[in-house]
């Protein structure tokens, strides 16, 4: 019994986990929709890096914590997380900017939700 409510409670908290990620998520991405550079890390523009640093740096602190919660429940890794990891990097002269992708990711998340 005392297992089964330790797993009733890691379940929870990965579900509120989840819930922070999406809305710092949602808010990162606001500000990229904005006009705001870095989150996705498509230029080599050390500024609009920096800036978004810490933002990727929580990011991937909550995303990290919600994975070693998941991997205790037997569950797959956070998907939200892996999608946005693979959408960050450089891409070549014909990708969207991060503006609109940011915008792309808005709609997406705000129809799902």
């Amino acid at each position: 019994m005392a297992k089964a409510d330790r797993l009733e409670r890691l379940d929870t908290l990965r579900a509120s986990l989840e819930e922070d990620y999406l809305a710092a998520l949602i808010a990162a991405l606001r500000v990229t929709a904005s006009g705001k550079w870095g989150l996705f890390g498509h230029n080599a523009d050390r500024v609009a890096r920096a800036a978004a640093a810490p933002t990727i740096e929580a990011l991937t602190e909550l995303g990290e914590e919600i994975d070693a919660a998941r991997e205790q429940l037997f569950m797959e890794p956070f998907e939200l997380h892996q999608q946005f990891l693979a959408s960050r990097g450089p891409v070549d002269a014909q990708a969207v900017g991060e503006p609109k992708q940011a915008q792309a990711w808005l709609t997406k998340l705000t129809a799902a939700g």
